[in-house]
């Protein structure tokens, strides 16, 4: 005979036991046991030639108003600036640096090269080398992609391991001003010829707020003498229009003003750095409500 007693019992246990589960699940934890997750923030660094001196100041107003960098992201000039700061995240150190670098520091015009690119480049590797502490890409304090493009298949390539002054020459050679460089077993140009904001990398590594810095927001120049300006123009157009797809990526654009700089001016650091600051502070209020969310 069954025990009617002991299956009440049971019965009363698995009644009891539901209800507990039932009030636990309802139930909101307490706010202390409640981790909050951090935002993985990427920066990304579009490339403009001497127009880069504007990441200088964008920079230093992001590490004033403690805005967490996790992943660098640049394309040429994004990626001299990128690579530096990556490295020794000090915006005044970087500032430093920036006012140290000369025209002649990365133009080094080369008759024995003139058929492939007038510009050999190998001043810029030189100065990046001197002035970075990291010297692999896989090293810098800040996780730094430099962006470039294989010459051969047309396909973006993104730079992870390796020299991280030669990858910075890579990004940053420009067709038809810059020798191609031979990095591993790719023969590479310029990133900004096929991607010059790359924030569709930042999502891929990751990213869930991406600040993108864009210096080709007016690429109007009427000052235009030299082939070196008319292959600079061109550039600027082309990296102008292959960036409207991947802005479409960004959680914030900064666009600071760059008019009237030519491919290889020097003499507007100031008026750059400044502008770049002016830029991001209006972005600030954005930003941080996103990393609040």
């Amino acid at each position: 005979m069954w025990d009617s007693g002991a299956v009440i019992k049971r019965l009363f246990i698995a009644i009891f036991s539901c209800l507990l589960f039932l009030c636990a699940c309802q139930t909101t934890p307490p706010a202390a046991l409640i981790k909050k997750i951090e935002p993985k923030v990427a920066l990304v660094l579009g490339g403009g030639s001497a127009k880069g001196f504007a990441h200088v100041g964008v920079i230093r107003v992001l590490e004033q108003e403690k805005i967490p960098i996790h992943m660098i992201i640049g394309t040429s000039a994004g990626s001299l600036i990128g690579g530096i700061y990556a490295s020794n995240p000090d915006s005044f150190q970087l500032e430093w640096s920036a006012y140290k670098i000369d025209k002649n520091d990365i133009v080094d015009i080369s008759i024995v090269y003139s058929k492939i690119g007038p510009v050999q480049g190998a001043k810029l590797e030189a100065f990046v080398e001197q002035t970075v502490k990291s010297k692999k890409i896989e090293d810098t304090k800040i996780p730094f992609y430099p962006i470039a493009t294989d010459l051969y298949t047309g396909e973006t390539v993104i730079l992870e391991k390796g020299s991280l002054a030669k990858a910075v020459r890579a990004s940053s050679a420009i067709p038809g001003i810059f020798v191609p460089v031979v990095f591993g077993n790719r023969t590479l140009v310029d990133g900004g010829v096929t991607n010059n904001i790359a924030c569709d990398v930042a999502r891929n590594k990751g990213a869930n707020i991406v600040i993108a810095v864009n210096l080709q927001k007016d690429v109007k120049d009427t000052d235009i003498t030299t082939v070196f300006d008319i292959i600079g123009q061109s550039f600027n157009i082309m990296m102008h229009e292959n960036s409207k797809t991947k802005l479409r990526y960004a959680d914030v654009v900064i666009e600071p003003d760059t008019k009237g700089v030519s491919l290889f001016d020097f003499t507007q650091k100031k008026r750059l750095i400044e502008e770049g600051m002016n830029a991001a502070r209006k972005a600030i209020p954005r930003i941080k409500e996103l990393i609040a969310q």
